[in-house]
């Protein structure tokens, strides 16, 4: 009962923090709801007794993809009066494909169940049971191919996020080190030669 209480409970919370992802104005405030998400998630997954994958969530998820992202999102500066004129004119297609989505989960859920008994509880695991390494060797073994994938996948996204950041912008201030190494001492310094003058 205390479980199916704390599992409603986060799911609230979690649907609430990913309409607050979509629906809010802020881009850093989008992004912070995404922590939220992701923290709800994490405990959803300790319910599951998924140790691993709540750990992982929120140390790779929150500690360093959000980061990034919330640095990229505070550089690239973002016109927000301008994201917010297209709001209206694509909104007719964002509820199309929002419905097709919810039209997917109702279909994969409801109508296939995948094998699943939905209704009943999830089987407690033994005490010697190992998450981690039943997901090691299931990374590791039949995914380890879309494993790879995805991390050449992020990585791209991370060198095209460190490019989108780079371009010049108007009243920047900007190093030229060419200019810098071969400057001379006659162009910035003059030595000036004065008498010494005595105490009257």
């Amino acid at each position: 009962m205390l479980i199916d209480i704390l599992f409603f409970t986060f799911a609230a919370v979690l649907v609430g923090g990913a309409l607050g992802v979509i629906l809010s104005r802020n881009p850093v405030h989008s992004a912070l709801f995404l922590v939220l998400c992701f923290f709800t998630s994490a405990v959803l997954w300790l319910l599951l007794e998924a140790e691993f994958l709540a750990v992982v969530l929120v140390l790779v998820y929150v500690g360093a993809v959000m980061v990034l992202f919330l640095f990229v999102v505070m550089m690239l500066d973002i016109n927000i009066e301008k994201m917010r004129e297209g709001f209206t004119r694509y909104a007719p297609l964002g509820g199309l494909i929002a419905l097709i989505v919810v039209a997917e989960l109702w279909w994969v859920l409801w109508v296939k169940h995948l094998g699943l008994d939905l209704s009943a509880a999830a089987p407690p695991m033994p005490a010697d049971y190992s998450n981690t390494k039943a997901v090691g060797e299931v990374l590791y073994t039949e995914y380890v191919y879309p494993f790879q994938l995805a991390a050449a996948v992020l990585l791209i996204a991370m060198v095209a996020a460190i490019t989108l950041t780079m371009r010049k912008r108007p009243g920047a201030r900007t190093q030229h080190v060419a200019d810098q190494v071969a400057v001379r001492r006659q162009d910035r310094v003059r030595l000036v030669k004065m008498d010494a003058e005595g105490d009257e």
